[in-house]
C-alpha cells in the first residue's frame, strides 16, 4: 500500500510559500537541492545573480551532518556573512553538546535523572513544551516520555537544532538560506540564482520514480525512516519497534514540528494521515507502508 502526494482542501500546496512544480518544468530547470533515500545533495544551478554573496559549509556533530547555504546582498559584507555562518554552526554544536540524550552530562540526561527541572533553562523548557505539544497533536503517537530511560526528544531534536541555527542566521540579517541534515531541510528566501529554492524530494523507497519537485521560499521538510536503522522509532503504545511504514516525509513551516509529525506518522502508519486534515499547515508527502 502506498499513500503518496496527499493533497486537497487542507493541502500544503495551497500555501503561497511552497509551490508544486510539474515534471516538464523540472526537466528544464535543475533543482537546487535534492532529498534522497539516505542523504541530501546540493546541485550547482548557476552562479549568484547580481551583487550577491554566497557561502556553503558542512559541519558534522556527534549525531548528524549539516549543510548550510547562505545568500546575502553584497552590502552585507563577506565578514558579516562569515560571522553569521560561524554563529549558526556554533548553535548546531551547542545543541548537540547541551541537549543530546546520549551524553550523560547533557541537560536532557540531567532532566531524566531528576537533577533539574525544565524551567531551569528556557531553551530546555521550550524543547519539553514542544514535545508535549506534539504528543497532543499526534494523539500520543509522538511521545518523548514513552521510550526506554525516560524523556528523549530525539524525534524532533535535530529539527529543533536546525531551526535554532536558522534563527541565528535571521538575527544576523541573513534572510536567504537553506539548512539541510540528511533527508531534512529548512529554507527561507531565495536561492543563489535569484528564484525560489527548487527542491527535488525523491521517493524514500523507489529510486526509479520521478521526484516530487517543490519551489519554496519558506518551509521545511522532515523525514523519518530512511536511516536504515531498524527499530529506531518505538510505538509509544506498545513499547515495541514501529513496523507500519518504511519511511514518512512531512512538509510544513517548522522543521522541528515536521520532524515530530514524520516520526509519529512512521509509528502510527496510515491512521496518522488524519492529523493533516485540520488545516495545521503540515502535509504528508510520503507514507510508504511495509510490504
Amino acid at each position: 500500500m502506498r499513500i503518496d502526494q496527499r493533497r486537497g482542501a487542507a493541502g500544503f500546496d495551497e500555501q503561497p510559500r511552497t509551490r508544486w512544480m510539474d515534471q516538464a518544468a523540472f526537466t528544464l530547470r535543475r533543482p537546487d537541492l535534492r532529498l534522497g533515500v539516505r542523504s541530501h545533495r546540493v546541485d550547482r544551478a548557476g552562479d549568484p545573480t547580481g551583487d550577491r554573496i554566497s557561502a556553503a559549509h558542512t559541519v558534522r556533530t556527534s549525531t548528524a551532518e549539516y549543510t548550510l547555504l547562505l545568500n546575502a546582498p553584497e552590502h552585507v559584507g563577506r565578514r558579516a556573512v562569515g560571522d553569521a555562518l560561524r554563529d549558526a554552526v556554533a548553535e548546531l554544536r551547542a545543541v548537540d553538546l547541551t541537549y543530546g540524550p546520549s551524553r550523560p552530562d547533557s541537560l536532557v540526561s540531567r532532566l531524566r535523572r531528576g537533577e533539574i527541572s525544565p524551567e531551569s533553562y528556557p531553551p530546555l523548557a521550550d524543547l519539553v513544551n514542544r514535545c508535549a505539544a506534539m504528543r497532543a497533536a499526534t494523539d500520543g503517537w509522538f511521545d518523548a516520555w514513552a521510550v526506554p530511560g525516560g524523556f528523549d526528544p530525539g524525534g524532533l531534536l535535530n529539527g529543533w537544532a536546525v531551526e535554532r541555527a536558522a534563527a541565528r542566521l535571521r538575527a544576523a540579517g541573513i534572510t536567504d538560506y537553506a539548512v539541510l541534515s540528511g533527508a531534512d531541510l529548512t529554507v527561507r528566501g531565495r536561492a543563489a540564482h535569484g528564484g525560489p529554492w527548487r527542491v527535488a524530494v525523491h521517493h524514500p523507497t523507489d529510486g526509479g520514480r520521478a521526484p516530487l519537485v517543490l519551489e519554496m521560499t519558506a518551509g521545511a521538510i522532515g523525514t523519518s525512516g530512511v536511516t536504515g536503522r531498524h527499530g529506531h522509532v518505538v510505538d509509544p503504545h506498545t513499547g515495541e519497534s514501529a513496523e507500519h511504514l518504511v519511511a514518512a516525509t512531512v512538509v510544513g513551516p517548522d522543521l522541528a514540528v515536521a520532524d515530530a509529525y514524520a516520526t509519529a506518522l512512521y509509528a502510527a502508519g496510515p491512521t496518522g494521515l488524519a492529523w493533516f486534515r485540520n488545516g495545521s499547515g503540515y502535509q504528508a508527502l510520503f507514507a510508504h507502508r511495509r510490504r
